[in-house]
């Protein structure tokens, strides 16, 4: 499950004293986001007549020329804010690097500029044009929702009939090609698939870019409501002969939903599909990827208590206000035992709102999340199922994960259930499987894996 700090816009921007030239150039920073993600950031300035000209960019994200409403430099001091991302940066200017902080969201992060062009790293699996298969470009409704949703239908040749898959992203916002760190994973697995005789339609989620709807607002099971629609649009199609679920992380929760109640599933696919609630989900992630960042044991075991805590309160209340209300009591009694924690200048009231508001960010998606066990939707599931998960994969952990989703099949008669040694959360082959690995590593998606879908696939086609 994964988030990202930066989002892509475009724009162009100005202002400055004009009393010096030699901050202008290009520039990079490593933005260390709480410390499992990490983005280049990319900062290049020019001199106007009128000022500077500005441009910030997210290249691990492919987001290029986000929008900077002011830019002001004083030497030393440099700030710039961006009101489309809620951004902001203060910093001081030596000859080679630019030190300061960078504030999002109310979340303040160190980021140091030096100079120097950050160039997007090369990702050799993604499909180079002519195709040898045929796509087009589609739209279907959700009728529930009142909400049109935009993607891609790969066919291996415009005529014929074949089985095909539904791909399910993540969390979070993503587009058809679940595209997020410079990686287009289901580019990938749909480019590998078409080619194999398979299918393929995959589609940006609601609310996100060419697809209707809000986002925002929505839970796991509008998403679920979304493939309900995919799965009804393809039996439209009259290239289509059999229709199945590829899921990734969240999406691994959906198809087990969408299995469950819909017949005309064939069969799922779980990659880094969940198999515990939510909120144990989240606690063991957490303490596994602060570890393999290297965090205190103290660290962990406070932030543990704190969320637990936390989750607690949400995952026994179905009313909004009082999780609420008992979220401040929570914080109220926390700030009163841990006065240092409040922030210098801040009041015990300003830093409990804080803390309620990113607890209930995303709402009501983030609810649902850990109140829901997988196990519920699995054990209704009579399908062919294929779980796969990577030994390595500190967000949804191989060995609680894929224990949990075995034992919720047993009454299913065709399950495989299959974990790879040395591969993260994405199915790329790494070092350590924390997500500050996921932008550095060449390689989008395992070939072996693949492969293994592939095969699977066709083994159970008619």
């Amino acid at each position: 499950m994964k988030k990202t700090i930066i989002t892509t816009i475009t724009t162009l921007l100005l202002t400055g004293s004009g009393i010096a030239q030699s901050i202008t150039g290009s520039w990079n920073g490593l933005l260390k986001i709480g410390g499992p993600l990490q983005l280049h950031i990319a900062l290049n300035i020019e001199k106007t007549d009128t000022g500077f000209k500005v441009n910030l960019a997210s290249p691990d994200q492919g987001a290029a020329n986000i929008p900077i409403s002011e830019f002001i430099y004083h030497e030393p001091a440099v700030s710039f804010t961006s009101k489309g991302i809620g951004a902001s940066y203060t910093g001081e200017y030596k000859t080679d690097s630019i030190t300061g902080t960078f504030t999002q969201s109310g979340r303040a992060f160190p980021l140091t500029f030096h100079r120097g062009v950050v160039e997007r790293l090369k990702h050799p699996q993604e499909p180079v044009l002519p195709l040898p298969y045929y796509t087009e470009e589609v739209s279907f409704e959700n009728p529930s929702a009142h909400i049109k949703l935009a993607g891609t239908l790969s066919l291996p040749q415009q005529n014929g009939t074949y089985p095909a898959v539904i791909l399910i992203t993540g969390s979070g916002p993503q587009n058809r090609n679940e595209e997020l760190l410079g990686h287009k994973p289901f580019l990938i697995i749909s480019d590998y698939l078409t080619r194999q005789g398979i299918a393929v339609l995959r589609y940006d989620d609601r609310g996100f870019a060419k697809s209707e709807g809000s986002f925002k607002t929505a839970t796991t099971l509008d998403f679920a409501s979304d493939v309900e629609s995919a799965v009804a649009y393809l039996k439209t199609r009259k290239e289509i002969k059999q229709i199945g679920l590829i899921g990734h992380s969240e999406g691994g929760l959906i198809a087990p939903i969408v299995a469950a109640k819909n017949k005309d599933v064939a069969f799922i696919v779980m990659l880094a599909g969940t198999g515990i609630r939510g909120d144990k989900l989240l606690l063991l992630q957490t303490e596994l990827i602060a570890r393999a960042e290297g965090a205190p044991d103290s660290t962990i075991a406070k932030t543990t208590a704190i969320n637990k805590g936390v989750f607690d309160i949400i995952v026994n209340n179905q009313n909004d206000t009082i999780i609420k209300n008992n979220l401040i009591t929570y914080f109220n009694k926390y700030a009163a035992d841990h006065p240092a924690e409040v922030p210098a200048g801040t009041t015990t009231e300003q830093y409990v709102a804080a803390r309620v508001k990113e607890c209930m960010t995303p709402w009501p998606w983030l609810k649902f999340l850990l109140q829901y066990d997988p196990v519920t939707s699995l054990q209704k599931v009579h399908c062919p199922v294929l779980a796969l998960n990577g030994e390595k994969d500190l967000q949804v952990p191989p060995k609680e994960n894929l224990a949990y989703i075995r034992k919720a099949l047993k009454g299913n008669k065709d399950v495989t259930v299959k974990e790879y040694k040395e591969l993260n959360h994405l199915f790329q082959e790494c070092k350590t499987g924390s997500p500050s690995e996921y932008a550095g590593i060449e390689q989008t998606f395992s070939p072996q894996v693949l492969e293994d879908i592939s095969q699977w696939i066709k083994f159970r086609m008619h």
